[in-house]
């Protein structure tokens, strides 16, 4: 999709501060391949969507079932600017002895900013509500009809609207855990970037992040048929960029991806830890077996897999 347009290079070739392994330079064939996820799994990841919105909607059902509440809130005046809000019924809540403040599992979807909703991304709410969490999953305009900054800031605007509203809602703002797969990953980064939501009021400070198979330097998108809908050019690329943001008070992290991944994806995710690690941020990696890009996300707030008992743990449930 989209067209292909020549990556501008600099000076020297190089992306500043930018690890080897991300393809950056590579011709356009062989980047359209590393940062195309789907080319591990024989180019068909839609059967991956359908068992998104499949389990979205059998989540929906089940947590519905154990006396939830669901609502829609807006953070904005624009369509996409919602959150799909699960909170525990009391019966869930005083099952583990939870406080009257719940914590909260914020979900970003990814489809590389382009494809996918909050409706399809509610799969790890039932977990969340048997445990007396409460569960969001964060809707956001998708390219071409926003840019990418102009999705970064709906998405910072949405925890500056989670901030003022914790105590209203019920949710222990001081808990709250963001996780995020592929662009979703990306978008949580940005999120959680110090000082993220500076001077738009009272925002959320993340108390842990959860980013699994994200990417984190932007600049080897450029030209590729994902950027069709993004048109980067290469200052927009470095500004969206969470690798290349000031990263000190970054909150701890999880950086996960699946092991039947491109090789850029893995190096994206061990090189975004690395830099973490290096700001001083208690950072952990993970590389699941048996996962892709597509399905390792499913693994959130399963209680039998490392990814979830980590994602369950950093919200205070062992």
């Amino acid at each position: 999709m989209g067209d292909s347009r020549p990556i501008p290079h600099l000076a020297h070739g190089t992306l500043i501060d930018a690890p080897a392994g991300l393809f950056l330079d590579a011709a356009l064939p062989e980047r359209e391949r590393e940062y195309s996820p789907s080319s591990c799994i024989g180019g068909h990841y839609q059967p991956f969507i359908a068992a998104y919105r499949q389990r979205s909607a059998q989540a929906r059902a089940a947590a519905t079932a154990l006396g939830a509440r669901w609502a829609r809130h807006a953070y904005g005046t624009a369509p996409a600017q919602g959150i799909e809000l699960c909170l525990p019924g009391a019966s869930a809540a005083q099952a583990i002895n939870a406080p009257s403040a719940a914590p909260l599992l914020l979900f970003v979807h990814g489809g590389y900013w382009q494809e996918l909703s909050a409706a399809d991304s509610l799969f790890a709410a039932t977990a969340c509500i048997e445990r007396g969490i409460a569960f969001a999953a964060l809707d956001y305009t998708l390219a071409p009809a926003a840019s990418l900054m102009g999705i970064v800031d709906e998405c910072r605007r949405a925890l500056v609207w989670l901030g003022a509203n914790a105590t209203a809602l019920g949710i222990d703002p001081q808990r709250v855990l963001i996780a995020g797969s592929s662009a979703g990953a990306h978008l949580g980064a940005m999120m959680a970037l110090p000082r993220a939501g500076a001077g738009a009021g009272p925002g959320i400070t993340p108390c842990a992040v959860v980013l699994v198979s994200g990417i984190y330097w932007l600049e080897p998108l450029i030209g590729t048929s994902i950027d069709g809908a993004l048109r980067l050019d290469a200052a927009g690329a470095r500004a969206a960029s969470p690798a290349l943001q000031a990263l000190t008070g970054f909150p701890p992290a999880l950086v996960c991806w699946g092991d039947i991944e491109t090789p850029a994806f893995k190096e994206q995710s061990r090189a975004f830890a690395a830099r973490l690690q290096a700001a001083g941020t208690r950072c952990e990696l993970l590389e699941v077996p048996a996962r892709n890009h597509f399905d390792v996300i499913l693994d959130l707030t399963d209680a039998t897999t490392a990814l979830g008992r980590h994602t369950l743990g950093c919200l205070g449930i062992n």
